[in-house]
């Protein structure tokens, strides 16, 4: 034993064992970590002179100074109590009760089970009383204040013996820097211990920090990171603040567990230190509704996938100078995501949306220019944009690229996708609810997503799969501008922008009584539709914008009959099926330097070969490099802005073509000699040549590229 206990005070719990030495203390399994902890508790309040069999002050503070020290952590609670509603919910009718207190260890706030609650105030756990460990002796609150870590406090390893009924579960609450703001306590009768209940507490807390984190550093980037991709935006994902000179000023805990720093020895690093990157790389890249996680490596080895969030509108003067100073870094410039057409590039003047939202979306297909052009014009107009077209084409991409650019962008963008929820639970979503409004309903009600995208944007998502029955509901809400949650008779003003998009016909829908005609024109104001992706003519400038975002520490090409299977095929899924095609391709290829055949997954392969008419299905199984290869000017065109360099190899190439033939000339030949002609006339420009002749730029690649000389 460390020290010797008085007489009558008795052996700590955690130290009694069986006759093979085995911890029996309260049932439970012990780690060792375990027993030391409430060992060293015990010892401590031996020291301070607590006494266990005395009944302790159970007086709390007077209402007056409880309403002070409620003032002084009034931020702390206001974080604390939404995620304490819903940790109550997991844990309502087994005797329990969730506990809030300050850094000294005085209760602001609970909630709990009726009958508990009356049992918890004979011991003082309620509000006012402190359950520091000096108050109180050990227990999970003031344990966990003195450890600074998550403490069980079970049955009679309490250090009172008033209070071995209770089994606690507690955690501590850190601000961005490390410091203690609080804890967070599930406590209830002893019965009631569940395992899961700590994990729980903790899952809570981490919430809470999140939220003070992302409030502390409104204004600031927040780096997003985790060792594994899908983990980011859960709350295992790290978060740390970075300042505009790429100083890290703040750190949740997932953070400093995954980087296995404390805060003070991470806030010795910066950006660069840290992930080998730097602020400007890091705004190109994402401020950019089309970014998506990037892959870094520290320099032990390790490797995490990032994403950095920041409020643009604010950040966008920095990365304007900062893409304009020249900067030693593998990432990405701005250039990466200007148009394909160099010479429009070289002849327009650079505009303050130039990098903007939309702006983002141009990649050098006319169709796409025309659906940025005619939204920047109705923008701000309070003019609702119902957006049209296939599923993966990248609605929700375009309606947040419109948000980022409407005057809207510093409010909430809230989505909503009407076709993935269910028929009984639409109207509740979208209008929220008040407690008790129907069975299943949580307590105290919920907020809907409407009156969440107060003063910000509304996407209504596959609004054709809407019931009719709540059409009539959502009019309503439009046109007064007021939303009234179910179970209430109370309505709620809203300001909102509303963005729709459907797949759907929903002309041919109104017909067949499926949709009201009048919510279609409400909704309407502007319609615009987004071409599928095998009607573009941008499919390799999107290919080289995603494998450069995949990849940013290398320059991966396509193989040449990659390129040409990719420009024949139809892309049933789109750019969300490009995507996928093109990330898997990235991880098969590892450390190579070209996407070849074998690093397509099998069954897109079949899919392509199956779909590929004759004459091209001979030219994709050509071992010949024809102007999309690997390495070749075709294969680099696209969303770096260099398209000028293929356009002139191809106009080479169609000037090195054979002569015509003698005698009758076939259609074919007419239009192929036509598309050369176009060709020279434009000086190589294919962007030109394809305005003048009406068609796309894919369809001048693939005909003179059919008909070059082998």
């Amino acid at each position: 034993m460390r020290g010797p206990f008085p007489t009558g005070y008795g052996v700590p719990p955690s130290r009694r064992t069986d006759d093979l030495g085995r911890p029996i203390a309260s049932g439970l399994n012990l780690s060792h970590e375990h027993v030391d902890k409430i060992d060293q508790s015990h010892e401590r309040c031996v020291a301070l002179g607590v006494s266990r069999i005395e009944r302790p002050d159970l007086s709390p503070m007077g209402r007056s100074d409880l309403t002070v020290v409620r003032e002084r952590n009034l931020r702390l609670h206001d974080h604390a109590a939404p995620v304490m509603e819903m940790l109550y919910e997991q844990i309502i009718n087994t005797d329990s009760m969730v506990v809030l207190t300050d850094a000294t260890g005085t209760i602001l706030h609970s909630i709990g089970d009726d009958e508990f609650l009356g049992r918890a105030a004979k011991v003082a756990l309620a509000p006012g009383a402190n359950w520091s460990e000096t108050a109180k002796g050990t227990n999970a609150v003031g344990t966990a204040l003195v450890s600074e870590t998550p403490t069980l406090v079970h049955a009679d390893e309490h250090y009172l013996h008033a209070n071995h009924f209770l089994t606690c579960s507690a955690a501590p609450i850190l601000d961005p820097r490390g410091n203690i703001l609080g804890v967070l306590d599930v406590s209830g009768e002893q019965r009631s211990y569940h395992q899961h209940t700590m994990a729980l507490v903790k899952m809570s807390a981490r919430m809470i920090e999140n939220h003070w984190l992302t409030d502390d550093y409104r204004n600031v980037m927040r780096l997003h990171f985790h060792s594994r991709v899908e983990f980011i935006g859960t709350l295992m994902e790290g978060i740390l603040a970075i300042g505009a000179d790429g100083k890290i000023v703040g750190a949740n805990r997932g953070a400093l567990e995954q980087l296995g720093l404390s805060g003070a020895a991470l806030r010795m690093h910066s950006l660069t230190t840290l992930f080998g990157t730097t602020v400007g790389a890091l705004v190109d890249r994402f401020r950019s509704p089309l970014a998506t996680p990037m892959p870094v490596q520290l320099n032990g080895g390790r490797q995490f996938h990032i994403h950095a969030r920041f409020n643009w509108p604010v950040w966008t003067s920095l990365a304007e100078a900062v893409s304009a100073a020249p900067q030693a870094t593998g990432e990405a410039r701005a250039d990466a995501l200007a148009p394909a057409d160099a010479g429009a590039k070289a002849a327009a003047p650079r505009n303050d949306r130039a990098s903007s939202g939309l702006g983002q979306l141009r990649t050098g297909d006319a169709q796409i220019d025309s659906v940025v052009d005619k939204i920047r014009r109705v923008l701000d107009r309070d003019i609702p944009v119902l957006i049209l077209g296939e599923t993966g084409t990248g609605k929700e991409l375009l309606a947040r690229a419109i948000h980022v650019d409407s005057v809207r962008s510093k409010q909430p963008f809230v989505a909503v996708n009407c076709a993935s929820i269910p028929d009984s639970l639409i109207e509740a979503e979208l209008f929220g609810y008040e407690d008790g409004a129907f069975t299943g309903a949580r307590r105290k009600g919920a907020v809907g997503k409407i009156v969440q995208a107060n003063g910000g944007t509304l996407f209504l998502d596959e609004i054709g799969d809407m019931p009719v029955g709540l059409q009539a509901h959502l009019l309503r809400v439009l046109q007064e501008r007021q939303v009234t949650p179910l179970g209430s008779s109370k309505s709620v003003a809203v300001d909102v922008s509303i963005i729709c998009a459907t797949h759907r016909n929903l002309r041919e829908m109104i017909e067949a009584k499926q949709f009201r005609e009048d919510l279609f024109y409400r909704l309407n104001g502007l319609a615009v539709r987004l071409p599928a992706l095998r009607e573009r003519s941008d499919l390799m400038a999107l290919v080289r914008r995603i494998l450069d975002r995949e990849n940013p520490n290398r320059r991966l090409q396509l193989a040449a009959d990659v390129v040409r299977l990719f420009e024949h095929y139809h892309w049933p899924g789109n750019v969300r099926q490009l995507f996928n095609v093109l990330r898997t391709a990235s991880v098969m290829a590892a450390s190579e330097a070209v996407i070849t055949r074998e690093h397509l997954s099998d069954d897109f392969l079949e899919d392509a070969q199956a779909r590929l008419p004759a004459q091209a299905a001979a030219s994709v199984a050509s071992p010949v490099q024809g102007p999309g290869h690997a390495g070749s000017p075709a294969a680099a065109r696209g969303a770096t802005g260099a398209a000028a360099a293929p356009q002139a190899a191809i106009g080479e190439a169609s000037r090195a073509a054979a002569p015509p033939r003698p005698g009758t000339r076939s259609l074919e030949e007419l239009e192929i000699d036509a598309i050369r002609q176009a060709v020279d006339d434009a000086g190589g420009n294919i962007s030109v040549a394809a305005k003048r002749l009406g068609v796309s730029r894919n369809t001048i690649y693939r005909k003179l590229r059919w008909n070059v000389p082998r």
